[in-house]
């Protein structure tokens, strides 16, 4: 497939729908994952249109740490069993640990944190449109 005056059409612009529908299969594994060990208010974000770092963000909580920790391995081995790698950050402490694949980011916290934080409120929030530009 070729674009304007030859040259080769963008890979990304021909695979979007696949993509997205890869990344949707992604998220149904990490939901069904967190949900079948316990994981407390899932939340998906559809990250189109906020941010291009991914295409979705899960937040979940854990009742503990130990907890935490548990579902933090459980997807991650089930994230390799799937042939999904991922990058993973605070497993140590497991308050809050980030799985990073790519196209979808986990976070899972302890209620306390999660509180503290709020990742919700700052993903969800609606633009101020009452704003006026400077």
């Amino acid at each position: 497939m070729t674009g304007a005056e030859g040259a080769p059409a963008p890979a990304a612009a021909s695979a979007a729908p696949e993509d997205e529908a890869g990344s949707e299969r992604l998220l149904d594994l990490i939901i069904a994952s967190l949900d079948q060990d316990g994981a407390e208010d899932i939340l998906d974000i559809a990250l189109a249109g906020k941010s291009t770092i991914a295409d979705f963000m899960v937040i979940a909580s854990g009742r503990s740490t130990r907890h935490v920790a548990a579902l933090a391995e459980k997807l991650i081995d089930r994230l390799k069993e799937a042939d999904h790698p991922a990058r993973v950050e605070g497993r140590e402490a497991a308050d809050w640990v980030l799985i990073d694949t790519g196209e979808v980011i986990v976070h899972i916290f302890r209620p306390e944190v999660r509180a503290f934080y709020q990742l919700e409120k700052m993903w969800l929030a609606q633009p101020d449109r009452t704003a006026r530009p400077a």
